[in-house]
């Protein structure tokens, strides 16, 4: 979800150029900066981008400049009246503060206004509806640039499902064989506590025996790691926003794989183990990139 595009142009009004970036994120994040007086953009800019896009942090920058003079500016009788009626109380309070000025006050919000004519206005709209077409084609161009890395990214995480398809196999030879050494393990086992006490009925110990042996099979958590396996192939197959989904099949793999090697009873399978989180985490740092 990396990438970087930019669209310029020019219009009666002056002329403008958009720049966005986009990271990595797990929602979309939206952070926008526009020029003063054109704030109205702001709202229109994050519905587009929202509906275009699904995740990461964009970072959207708007930089205009006018070559037009623009209309004048009038002072707010009103608001200026209002700061004015407010001075003989800060004065009472804090007599050492010096008078105002008049600078400062006409610096003030709201005291000043821009005095925009019925033509300003139609030229302002017609500036604006320029900026957001201009938008729209900057926006696509991130989109191609996003989509060409996601196909760069699938081909590495067809790779990496691979490396987890061949250690899930080779997980399950091994597994073939655990219940076999962990019954001669406990066969002597057995024998050693009958031999210590005689008194501990043989069915309760071979009961004891096949218990432990049950958790130990690790068979049952390798056919959920292929069907989990599965799932990710079946959806990076498909069309429109699957990030998320894919994030929740990493944590399944990952819960998976812990589980594999918490029952695990064999140095090698546990070795396998550890190998299958690390090419787990490799897929779900690779998901990060995928909208």
């Amino acid at each position: 979800m990396t990438g970087f595009a930019r669209s310029q142009g020019r219009e009666v009004e002056g002329s403008w150029a958009w720049e966005i970036k986009s990271v990595n994120g797990r929602g979309l994040d939206i952070r926008c900066r526009v020029p003063p007086g054109l704030e109205s953009l702001d709202v229109a800019v994050r519905e587009r981008a929202a509906k275009r896009l699904r995740r990461g942090n964009l970072q959207i920058i708007l930089t205009v400049t006018r070559e037009r003079a623009q209309g004048g500016y009038r002072v707010n009788r009103d608001v200026l009246d209002h700061l004015l009626s407010l001075v003989p109380e800060v004065r009472q309070r804090l007599p050492d503060v010096a008078p105002p000025r008049v600078d400062g006050l006409l610096a003030l919000r709201g005291v000043m206004e821009e005095v925009k004519g019925e033509e300003d206005e139609e030229m302002n709209h017609a500036f604006e509806t320029a900026v957001l077409v201009g938008f729209d084609a900057v926006l696509a161009d991130l989109a191609v640039m996003r989509e060409a890395e996601g196909k760069r990214l699938a081909v590495v995480l067809a790779d990496q499902l691979t490396v987890i398809d061949g250690l899930c196999e080779s997980a399950a030879a091994l597994a073939a064989t655990q219940p076999d050494a962990i019954r001669q393990r406990l066969r002597e086992q057995v024998a050693s506590l009958l031999d210590t006490a005689p008194e501990l009925p043989e069915e309760r110990l071979v009961h004891e025996a096949a218990l432990l042996a049950a958790k130990a099979d690790v068979r049952e958590e390798l056919d959920r790691l292929w069907a989990h396996v599965a799932a990710v192939r079946e959806l990076m197959a498909q069309d429109g926003a699957i990030g998320r989904k894919l994030d929740f099949l990493c944590q399944e793999l990952n819960r998976e794989v812990n589980t594999l090697c918490s029952k695990s009873a064999d140095m090698a399978l546990t070795g396998i183990g550890l190998d299958l989180k690390t090419a787990v985490e490799q897929v779900r740092e690779q998901v990060q990139n995928i909208e």
